[in-house]
């Protein structure tokens, strides 16, 4: 099923869609900056690109970490990437109370993997009509996804993304099951890969989440080969220097030979 992101018309079967932006929305020059080179490498290698960063990180590992802008001043500068790069956006929304605000301003909500189960917020969700992309839980079969997606379709809207971010595998580490995207796109979703997200390890460092940021290309390319629709993928110019997920985002300057990689090996996979 053709989809329609914002301005961008995604069809799973044909395109491969790129998420990409920084985690944590710092301030507009720098989200303009990462947005510019993104939608930029998606042009060249003919991808649909959709925007993403939060206005506030609710699930931070420490209360003492930086959440982000808030949404007056997030949704704010999400707007002003959407009219000056002519590109889609999307963003986390964490409470139902909060979806029709961020509604007015983005093209896809974003409901983070904690709360892919929570009826009420995917419900608000589905009922703006927005497409939703929902993250699997870490917590969650891919499977389970099915009761995710009939949520959704419960309130009239078909549009659903579901995104693959690992499972957890004993403490402070997750895996990636890659027969997990096959079976979510049987509940007639599209599956993003979360490459970066995948080589987190939760809570690892005590007060922050660490991660294996040296695995990123390895797991997006095997998630390419697996069928999947599409990558999210999290990048700054600095990584060490993100006030959010530093372990795990990937530079900047590495998105395009990753993506020509993984098209690459799509095309292959699409001809056998």
């Amino acid at each position: 099923m053709k989809m329609q992101l914002g301005s961008v018309g995604f069809e799973p079967q044909a395109q491969f869609l790129l998420i990409a932006g920084p985690c944590v929305i710092e301030n507009l020059d720098l989200c303009l900056k990462i947005g510019t080179h993104c939608r930029d490498v998606a042009r060249r290698l003919g991808l649909p690109y959709i925007f993403k960063a939060s206005f506030d990180k609710a699930n931070r590992s420490s209360n003492a970490n930086f959440r982000g802008l808030g949404m007056a001043a997030g949704l704010d500068v999400l707007a002003k990437v959407k009219e000056r790069l002519g590109v889609p956006v999307t963003t986390d929304v964490h409470e139902s109370h909060q979806v029709a605000q961020v509604a007015a301003v983005v093209d896809i909500l974003q409901i983070p993997a904690f709360l892919c189960r929570q009826t009420d917020l995917l419900i608000a969700a589905a009922e703006t009509g927005k497409p939703v992309n929902v993250k699997k839980g870490q917590f969650m079969a891919p499977w389970e996804m099915g009761n995710v997606v009939q949520k959704i379709q419960s309130a009239g809207n078909r549009q659903v993304i579901l995104t693959e971010r690992g499972t957890f595998f004993g403490y402070n580490r997750l895996v990636n099951d890659m027969t997990g995207i096959a079976h979510m796109q049987s509940l007639n979703a599209p599956v993003i890969f979360d490459a970066t997200h995948s080589t987190q390890m939760p809570g690892g460092l005590g007060t922050a989440s660490g991660g294996q940021r040296q695995y990123v290309g390895l797991l997006a390319k095997s998630a390419t080969a697996a069928g999947a629709n599409g990558l999210f993928l999290e990048v700054h110019p600095d990584p060490d220097k993100s006030p959010s997920d530093a372990a795990t985002i990937m530079h900047l300057d590495r998105l395009e030979p990753l993506l020509k990689a993984c098209t690459a090996i799509r095309k292959v996979c699409q001809t056998e």
